[in-house]
């Protein structure tokens, strides 16, 4: 494969918007095609208002802007999309809708090589990319492919950069995440008692899928974590709280900051460090997966550390898309790095 990826997405809520904003700065990609059920018009408005792309227009079904030109479908399922059609080489599923390889398949069967799916799959795919954790994973064989979320990936580096340095004995995590498109403003009921709360005015306890494939992806973490979620009435940033018991005693906390800024350095698209004393608003908008609040982390025993850190969804798509580029490159060379 060479040139750009021509990419298909399907769904354009907040990942799929700042996918598109992101791939307009990126020479790697062009977004040639969209499905959402959503009218043109107000996907059109809802980029340029939520994202400021003012350089972006619609004309007909097509939004035009700085060299590009993406059509806009309606769609309901993978089956009724037709990406031959718009030579689509890999399909972005950003709906949230669709996770299991069943679901997923059709998009395959409708003309393209390759499927990313920007959350964490319901059931084994043919691979789990957190992009920085396992790369070396990615074979060119794969063609469904999940680019896990922006709270598994955060964790998956946190907890991959300490153990290069310490051995972990137990990790808990406590995903802090900002409400999603999926929770009712109002109590609305639903599958699960807390979930039909309102996810505008309640702090609501939630399991998470994260501690599956942290353990599938690290296996030094199996049987070793334990986590969980609360999802809370902020519209965006969302924190980490990791709590992690090393085998061995630490003696300074900085050890550990330490470690982390080292990591910043040699990562600095992936991990952040900040001394600011900041609060979720200040995040957004951030691309890396997952900012250190020096701060905030702590000593809380003689074995234990309690890592605070941040995140937002714009990190997540830059990793979506870093997937995309390190299965266009394993194309290029026809194997498995």
């Amino acid at each position: 494969m060479s040139g750009k990826t021509k990419i298909g997405l399907m769904g354009f809520g907040q990942i799929g918007r700042q996918l598109y904003k992101l791939a307009m700065q990126d020479e790697r990609f062009e977004i040639v095609a969209i499905s959402d059920i959503g009218r043109a018009e107000i996907l059109a408005h809802l980029l340029t208002k939520t994202l400021g792309e003012s350089s972006v227009r619609l004309e007909g079904n097509y939004l035009l802007g700085d060299g590009l030109r993406t059509r806009l479908m309606t769609a309901d399922s993978p089956t009724e999309i037709p990406w031959d059609v718009f030579d689509v080489d890999v399909v972005i599923d950003a709906s949230g809708q669709f996770r299991t390889r069943e679901d997923l398949e059709p998009h395959l069967n409708n003309g393209v090589k390759r499927v990313i799916v920007a959350t964490l799959p319901d059931g084994e795919i043919d691979r789990v990319i957190l992009y920085g954790v396992n790369n070396c994973a990615a074979s060119s064989s794969d063609t469904l492919i999940s680019a896990g979320s922006a709270s598994t990936t955060a964790t998956a580096l946190a907890l991959d950069t300490i153990r290069n340095r310490f051995e972990i004995a137990h990790a808990s995590m406590t995903s802090v995440h900002a409400y999603t498109s999926d929770q009712s403003l109002q109590d609305y009921a639903g599958a699960d008692y807390r979930c039909s709360r309102s996810g505008a005015e309640n702090i609501i306890p939630n399991l998470t899928p994260a501690l599956e494939w942290l353990q599938k992806t690290l296996p030094f973490l199996t049987g070793k974590m334990t986590g969980y979620a609360l999802n809370v009435p902020v519209q965006s940033g969302s924190m980490l709280d990791i709590t992690v018991s090393l085998v061995d005693q630490i003696d300074e906390v900085g050890d550990l900051k330490d470690l982390f800024v080292e990591s910043a350095k040699a990562s600095p698209s992936l991990i952040g460090v900040t001394s600011d004393p900041i609060v979720s608003s200040d995040v957004k908008g951030c691309d890396k997966s997952l900012l250190v609040d020096l701060t905030g982390s702590i000593k809380a025993g003689k074995r234990i550390f309690k890592l605070i850190a941040w995140h937002e969804t714009m990190g997540h798509a830059a990793r979506i898309l870093d997937v995309a580029s390190l299965y266009q490159g394993l194309d290029a060379i026809g194997g498995q790095r």
